[in-house]
């Protein structure tokens, strides 16, 4: 806008010098004239005389001046002196389109004239004498200052201002518009995730994570079966009569308390809440992810529900309040499990171990946690269990029972706590669980052109390390490291060949905490993994990582084996030169050497006759 001020400054500045008129062209009449013709005046406008010669004899003086005529003062007269009878003829160039006719009057005018330039002549002729021709004056009318060519540049100045003044204009609106549409979006947006995941909140409150995320993915939750579930079942004794003579408002709040920290115990150890009916709590271990552990779980959390309960009794005591018993059930079986309701949707279990686990509770005493034989097998090595006795079941016959009285002397802690044998005895386990999980991973990702580094070969890994573990007799402590390193392995090479230990680091981070495993067991296996790969052995679990690692080299399948690892890494582009590669793994048979005792032990081919199998391969290849 400044610009803009300026320049119209400067416009009006010009504008207000006087350029209509300004003397300096030149003219000039003929100098041997006898018969005085030449021009006497020139008008501009009606009376201003820019120019008016005092010769009437004699040679003309040469006059110089410039006519310029303003866009005001566009008319111009001639008057030329009239010396004898003769007639004159006019013409203005760029004016007129040819000579005038022969008139007596010697004057002649121009009226309006457009901008531009101009030469005026003149011609006068006698009878019997010679057409007299005067010399040209050249004058010019410049045009309006609005039609100036600095008024143009200004005008085209001015317009590409507007232009781009209007271009941003409609730039900011187009931007303001567009935040403003983005902020709309945005907070659209965020309401809806909010909303979602409200919703996925309150969908997995009633549904396992699993079962609700297949239900909002498909629309509906197909019903499985698993054939390894513990199921508990647990009633208040005598509530029908407590309720009659309670508060309902009362007991409405007490029953509330007692599910929710039952919910609680659930949640800690992974067990999943059926549902609850009247003063019956039902829940489940082992579904809907799997887990061999889930019997012990579900007794550990029977045990801390049974303590809850006993504190409350002991209060209520000393309040003078209604005593709260409780009964608890537990059978370990089959159980197929499934979404049910199409509006109000509930997760359920149904199966002969669902009704034992029911007639376990029916059949129990109060404060008591009565579980069946067939439980009993999976737990009797961690708790202390008191024989019943075979026990009539409505429709089942006879049943062994037997009373869960606590964790083993030897397995807890002066809380009455699992201890870390405990844990240790539990982590053991969850390394079936994992092993299954990661196998599983193997032949749902991996590549089809791992040849070496796939499910088989993770397998024989594993169950070596299981051999030379035994044989070199390591501690539990250190063999749940060891065995969890053995799994995760080669699982890089599915997701990064080129960075193998790194993917296996990243995929133990991720699906290790799922276990409950400590971070000491998780660094201590990445630390296993990563020595492993470097080629480092410090302590007796590297031994046997390394041995169960290099197994395949003394094995009697070494050709086989050594044309997969072959095969994988020419399509991986490992392979620069065959003699070159054959080179490399020859030294690494007659370098290589087993740490321990028992792999050299279990060793079934020399060295020698690796060396001439694989010379034997690398004639084939050429």
């Amino acid at each position: 806008m400044l610009t803009i001020l300026v320049l119209w400054r400067v416009l009006c500045i010009f504008v207000s010098l006087d350029i209509s008129l300004e003397a300096s062209t030149c003219f000039q009449t003929i100098s041997e004239n006898p018969q005085k013709v030449f021009i006497e005046k020139i008008f501009v406008g009606n009376d201003s005389i820019v120019f008016a010669s005092g010769e009437t004899s004699g040679t003309e003086k040469l006059i110089e001046s410039k006519i310029i005529l303003g866009r005001r003062n566009n008319n111009i007269s001639f008057q030329l002196s009239e010396p004898g009878e003769g007639h004159f003829s006019f013409m203005l160039e760029n004016f007129d389109k040819g000579w005038t006719r022969w008139q007596k009057s010697g004057v002649k005018d121009y009226t309006n004239l457009p901008a531009g330039k101009y030469l005026f002549h003149a011609r006068y002729m006698e009878p019997g004498m010679p057409v007299i021709m005067l010399v040209p004056i050249e004058f010019k009318v410049v045009p309006a200052w609005y039609s100036s060519f600095t008024a143009i540049s200004f005008y085209i100045l001015l317009f590409c201002l507007a232009a781009w003044a209007v271009y941003e204009q409609m730039k900011y609106r187009f931007a303001r518009t567009q935040y403003m549409l983005e902020q709309i979006i945005n907070a659209r947006t965020e309401e809806l995730i909010i909303e979602k995941e409200k919703s996925e909140s309150l969908l997995a409150n009633v549904l396992p994570k699993s079962t609700a995320d297949e239900l909002m993915a498909k629309g509906k939750a197909t019903k499985a079966k698993y054939n390894f579930v513990t199921v508990l079942f647990s009633d208040i004794q005598g509530f029908t009569k407590i309720a009659e003579e309670t508060n309902p408002e009362v007991l409405i709040d007490e029953l509330d308390k007692f599910f929710f920290y039952f919910d609680s115990v659930v949640e800690k150890y992974g067990i999943e809440k059926i549902k609850t009916i009247g003063d019956a709590y039902m829940c489940a271990g082992g579904i809907p992810e799997k887990n061999r552990a889930n019997p012990i779980e579900v007794i550990l959390a029977a045990l801390e529900m049974q303590e809850y309960m006993e504190k409350l009794k002991s209060s209520s005591e000393f309040e003078g309040m209604k005593l709260w018993d409780i009964r608890i059930g537990i059978h370990t079986g089959t159980v197929v499990a499934g979404v049910v309701g199409q509006k109000k949707l509930s997760y359920d279990i149904w199966g002969d171990t669902v009704n034992t686990a029911s007639r376990m509770e029916s059949s129990g005493e109060p404060g008591k946690i009565n579980i069946s034989g067939t439980t009993y097998e999976f737990v009797k090595d961690f708790f202390i269990c008191k024989y019943r006795g075979k026990m009539p079941v409505k429709y089942k016959g006879e049943i062994d029972m037997y009373f869960v009285e606590g964790i083993r002397e030897e397995l807890r802690d002066e809380n009455n706590r699992p201890n870390r044998k405990f844990i240790t005895k539990m982590k053991k386990l969850r390394l079936s669980d994992i092993e299954e999980y990661i196998l599983k991973y193997f032949d749902d990702e991996a590549p089809p052109n791992l040849y070496f580094h796939n499910s088989s070969h993770a397998r024989n890994v594993c169950n070596q390390v299981d051999l030379l573990a035994t044989a070199e007799q390591i501690d539990d402590e250190n063999y749940i490291p060891l065995k969890l390193a053995a799994i995760f392995l080669y699982t890089g090479y599915i997701s990064d060949y080129n960075k193998p230990m790194e993917a296996a680091i990243s995929l133990i981070e991720e699906v290790l905490p799922k276990y409950s495993l400590l971070n000491e067991d998780i660094e201590s296996t990445k630390k296993l993994i990563m020595n492993s790969y470097n080629e480092d052995t410090e302590t007796l679990a590297d031994f046997i990582l390394h041995d169960a690692k290099y197994d395949w080299l003394g094995r009697v399948d070494y050709i086989k084996l050594i044309d997969k690892l072959f095969r994988e890494e020419s399509e991986y582009g490992k392979v620069i030169s065959r003699e070159e590669w054959i080179q490399n793994q020859r030294k690494i048979l007659v370098e290589h050497e087993f740490l321990t005792a028992t792999a050299r032990l279990l060793r079934s081919v020399t060295v020698e006759e690796q060396v001439s199998l694989l010379q034997d391969f690398g004639k084939e290849l050429k």
